[in-house]
């Protein structure tokens, strides 16, 4: 069965950390993430979690490294399938060879951003190239999804590369940021976006304030370092949700980097594995097309494949 996601579950004391322990009115919850394999290596996964599943649109957030892969080896993610959402990656180092079921063959790099649109259904891997693979090489990035709004839940598959050059940046009270979906600050990103949605990255210096961007639904990750927001330390690899209407500026502790995700509160969706739907027969019944083989194969990686979770 999927998991619906928004749905309160039982706490989990000492991973998190709501602010009704703390005088402070600007943070909803503070979470801590967990670990996760995934085909092969280790990443922090963030959303969806047990008291907090979504922020606005956002329902998955992982943080890979950074992790230093030795010649010969680094990531290997086998074709998968994904529907109803779309995804978003960003790489601060390192380099990942996307591949899917369009056609498309991309080596994703720092600074650009990839949305992959899975709509009706599509299939793709996260691999390296060869060149990369026969040296000693970095990898850092954060991956998110987004779910697609009912409407567009079923639109047909697209994939979107975006260079870092499009990507707009500005300087805020001498804080560096980058607007990498929706609008803030007085930017606005060209990568498509289906609902309110928002994606910020800053680097922050030691004292220096950055002003919450408005949203009806934000929170804040750290990256690197740590931040204080209306006097609650944020350490590194937590979330601060922030409660809503709050405007307690981001203060960092020290260098920090920050990804700050909202956007417009979004209803109910299921989530099983890769697929996210607001349906529940609509996921049951992409498990069966997986299972029978009917999705679509990756183009240049058709032969291997991760198979559907028992």
């Amino acid at each position: 069965m999927s998991n619906l996601i928004r749905e309160p579950q039982a706490a989990n004391p000492g991973v998190d950390s709501p602010c009704v322990d703390h005088p402070c009115s600007a943070i909803e919850l503070i979470i801590t993430p967990r670990s996760k394999d995934l085909d092969g290596f280790s990443v922090r996964r963030v959303l969806p979690y047990h008291k907090r599943r979504m922020v606005g649109p956002w329902v998955f957030f992982d943080h890979i490294g950074p992790v230093t892969f030795a010649a010969g080896s680094g990531i290997d993610v086998r074709p998968h399938p994904h529907i109803n959402l779309a995804t978003a990656t960003y790489l601060f180092e390192g380099e990942i060879l996307h591949r899917d079921s369009l056609g498309f063959a991309v080596a994703i790099q720092p600074g650009d951003i990839n949305l992959m649109v899975a709509g009706r259904g599509i299939t793709h891997s996260e691999r390296e190239t060869a060149a990369v693979r026969a040296r000693e090489h970095r990898l850092h990035a954060l991956q998110l999804w987004l779910a697609l709004p009912e409407a567009d839940e079923e639109v047909a598959p697209a994939f979107h590369h975006y260079a870092e050059a499009e990507i707009p940046t500005s300087v805020v009270d001498g804080v560096a940021l980058r607007v990498m979906m929706g609008s803030a600050y007085g930017l606005t990103s060209p990568v498509r976006t289906f609902a309110t949605t928002l994606y910020v990255e800053a680097r922050l210096g030691p004292g220096q304030r950055l002003p919450q961007p408005l949203a009806e639904e934000l929170a804040v990750y750290v990256a690197s370092g740590a931040v204080r927001i209306d006097g609650t330390r944020v350490e590194q690899h937590q979330m601060a949700v922030l409660a809503p209407g709050a405007t307690h500026p981001i203060e960092a502790d020290g260098d920090c980097r920050i990804a700050i995700i909202g956007g417009a509160r979004m209803p109910a969706r299921h989530m099983f594995w890769n697929f996210v739907s607001s349906s529940p027969a609509r996921i049951e019944q992409a498990k069966a097309d997986w299972k029978a083989g009917r999705f679509p194969t990756v183009v240049g990686d058709e032969h291997a494949f991760i198979p559907l979770p028992e």
